[in-house]
């Protein structure tokens, strides 16, 4: 079973030479920690940045270097900043490679849920609906259940919706996913994690094909 760094590990394997990336907040901003030395990539964040590097050590931080989650972070060599027009601008306009997202649900068609739980405090819904309506290629990183074990992966989502049809693919505590027209399709299982615990911790319609690869991290 993978903790969120571990998460973020796998998910930093998807990301290719010269894609430009959006990280949404939480388990995808730690992401920028784990991209390979040996390629080039550019992070952007929607507040205004782009070429955001790992998050900086202890002592090292910049109080004004922030990314859409108000956490410190850093800026590699020729990073650039500018308004929130032209950031949503750059994810308007689809130059944007990769997004990664957080989600509290995910349904079996691609329908992602992640901005609001009615009856509780939103301060906003930030970017997540222009980025999941302009975004070609969506990652999400979650959990795969939620604090009472119950899954977060659904056959609907019950909680409004962010986005319709629109992730590609899920990587979660127990799993990498990919959302396909007839449901999950587990490619790999976190280490020391069965088939049969995936099964039990995925409500919605989970396809599983042949033998499964443990994921490698």
């Amino acid at each position: 079973m993978l903790d969120k760094n571990g998460i973020a590990k796998r998910i930093a394997q998807e990301v290719e030479d010269g894609y430009y990336v959006n990280l949404g907040i939480g388990i995808p901003t730690l992401v920028a920690n784990y991209v390979r030395d040996d390629i080039s990539v550019e992070f952007q964040s929607e507040n205004g940045i782009l070429g955001m590097g790992p998050f900086p050590v202890d002592g090292e931080e910049d109080a004004d270097l922030i990314n859409a989650g108000k956490q410190t972070i850093t800026a590699l060599p020729g990073a650039s900043y500018f308004d929130s027009a032209t950031s949503f601008a750059m994810i308007r306009g689809k130059h944007v490679d990769l997004t990664i997202l957080g989600a509290m649900e995910v349904a079996e068609n691609g329908d992602i849920a992640n901005w609001k739980i009615p009856g509780k405090m939103v301060k906003g819904m930030g970017g997540a609906m222009d980025l999941v309506a302009s975004a070609e290629n969506i990652i999400v990183a979650m959990m795969h259940t939620n604090r009472a074990g119950e899954s977060k992966l659904l056959k609907r989502c019950s909680l409004p919706l962010t986005g319709v049809g629109c992730v590609k693919k899920i990587v979660t505590n127990l799993a990498v996913l990919e959302v396909t027209e007839d449901g999950f399709l587990l490619l790999e299982r976190a280490p020391g994690v069965s088939v049969e615990e995936i099964k039990a911790a995925t409500e919605g319609k989970l396809i599983v094909k042949g033998e499964v690869m443990e994921m490698k991290v």
